[in-house]
């Protein structure tokens, strides 16, 4: 079962280097999360989700480790990540690290050793074929940059090696088992590196790309599942307060395996993607087009269809309910903002209906404003994640607070709208967006039933009518159209209602057993 600490956690992901500088070199450090966690602890979050902040050449936003256990002196030192910890302790809120386990960067000195002609320690930690003029057998590779003759197994881009964890069913002869010494050894620098970070003050990992270890896995990833199951044996006698959230997007799979939580992303599918990116469905790729054809749920008289999210999600609440959490998010950095598409009283709809969700919601460093997704030009092998991934905005000074540095020298520009959200103007304003998360985020954390672990059970999800559901004693509705919906609810529901509204959008009254939920509406409801 999943941490216990979890249960009342909202996360905020933080990209590290748009967050906050506090030098004035334009990039975003670590004294700059320190400094604003009274901020993001006023938000209703609690735990913090770090992007990647090890040593790095950075082609990959840090997704390529140069060295595991020491973070990249852009955003400071291991000192202040340190002190981060203990500060961010100090105010209850919780720290987990982007683990990047299945490649490092070419850079990584594990690599620059595997890729010498002489056999060594590291010969093996990373997957070659045997002859540098024969294929992979399928796999991504790249050959003719090593002296060693054979080819290196890619696992995303070609700065990122693949680690060897071994292969589920072995085909060829320079392909190593689970069980074989070198795949063991990979298993066991995991491990270490696990370790390093824990006993440091850090309380557990985002672990990337979480599916994808062992190489020719079978279809329920046997081979990747054993490896995180014997890491999970490890943190239960050693760090049992740790917790893991999987970028894998099967909870079936990931949460029996030893995960605490798992993400519901748009990638793999699982109808996440209709509640507020349907045009991914509709031949506009996750780059974005407004040309698309769009019939998000939220999106205000698009005609989408909750059932197209339920469908998958209840299938993964029953089957996981007793193991961890699914965990929905309003975004992440790969993926483009929710105000691409949707307005500031459709965001509202959005976050409440997440934030009242079963298991642990994560919210993106700048949601909470609406900030904009930007045209800008690829940074750091961002391609159309970079628009996502902009300074975030603080203030109307200088560069919208982010950095006193020139402008010129920002690891990205900041939204040149005349109009661009910021923090300061929407503190002053009581219907922002930011007080909005704040309001409903305040009542997940008063009411255990909007926690993660309380029950959940769905209520009306017929099209035209309002979507209602339970969350133990309380009763939720949310109509995203722009007309009044109605619904009459089953004589049981209504007989264990008060009536007392205990936050609401928009007109919504219960009435002799009929709800009526007015346009662009939502209301929790004891």
């Amino acid at each position: 079962m999943a941490a216990e600490w979890l249960k009342d956690t909202v996360f905020y992901e933080i990209y590290p280097q748009s967050f906050k500088d506090t030098n004035g070199d334009g990039i975003g450090d670590i004294g700059g999360i320190i400094e604003k966690l009274d901020y993001i602890k006023s938000l209703g979050c609690n735990a913090l989700w770090i992007n990647p902040c090890f040593d790095s050449p950075f082609k990959d936003a840090g997704y390529d480790v140069r060295d595991y256990k020491k973070v990249a002196p852009r955003y400071g030192t291991n000192e202040d990540l340190y002190r981060l910890f203990k500060k961010a302790h100090q105010k209850g809120i919780r720290v987990l690290l982007d683990l990047v386990p299945g490649h490092t960067s070419e850079e990584h000195p594990w690599f620059r050793e595997s890729q010498k002609r002489e056999k060594n320690e590291f010969s093996d930690r990373f997957i070659w074929t045997d002859f540098c003029f024969k294929g992979a057998s399928g796999l991504p590779y790249v050959g003719g940059e090593s002296e060693r003759s054979g080819c290196y197994i890619l696992n995303f881009f070609k700065c990122q090696p693949a680690l060897n964890y071994g292969f589920l069913k072995v085909t060829e002869p320079w392909q190593k088992s689970l069980r074989d010494p070198a795949a063991m050894a990979t298993r066991e620098a995991l491990k270490d590196i696990m370790r390093f970070w824990l006993s440091h003050g850090c309380d557990g990992f985002r672990v990337d790309m979480a599916s994808s270890l062992v190489k020719n896995d079978d279809e329920k990833k046997s081979g990747t599942s054993a490896i995180w199951r014997d890491v999970r044996r490890m943190l239960d006698l050693e760090f049992p307060d740790a917790a893991m959230v999987a970028e894998w997007s099967n909870p079936s799979l990931s949460l029996r395996c030893g995960y605490d939580m798992d993400f519901i992303l748009n990638e793999q599918g699982g109808g996440y993607s209709t509640l507020m990116r349907d045009y991914y469905n509709h031949g506009g790729s996750i780059h974005g087009d407004r040309n698309a054809e769009d019939h998000s749920y939220f999106k205000k008289d698009a005609g989408g269809n909750i059932s197209r999210f339920l469908d998958q999600y209840l299938e993964w609440y029953e089957d996981t309910k007793e193991l961890g959490y699914m965990s929905v998010l309003t975004c992440n950095h790969d993926t483009i903002r929710p105000s691409y598409n949707l307005d500031t009283a459709e965001l509202k709809l959005a976050y409440s209906f997440l934030f009242t969700l079963p298991g642990v919601p994560f919210l993106y460093y700048g949601d909470e404003i609406g900030m904009k997704y930007l045209d800008v030009p690829t940074k750091e092998g961002g391609y159309f994640r970079t628009g996502a991934r902009t300074p975030m905005q603080w203030d109307g000074s200088a560069n919208l607070g982010f950095s006193t540095g020139k402008a010129s020298d920002l690891y990205l520009p900041v939204d040149s709208a005349e109009d661009a959200p910021t923090v300061a103007a929407q503190e002053k304003d009581p219907a922002s967006l930011l007080n909005t998360v704040r309001a409903i985020l305040s009542l997940r954390h008063q009411e255990e039933d909007l926690q993660a672990d309380a029950a959940f059970q769905v209520i009306c999800s017929e099209p035209g009518k309002p979507f209602v559901y339970r969350r133990g004693s309380l009763l939720c509705a949310v109509n995203p159209s722009g007309s009044p919906l109605k619904v009459t609810l089953p004589d049981e529901v209504v007989g264990a209602l008060w009536g007392e509204a205990l936050y609401q959008i928009g007109k919504c009254r219960l009435e002799d057993g009929t709800l009526t939920a007015g346009a662009q509406s939502f209301v929790v409801i004891r």
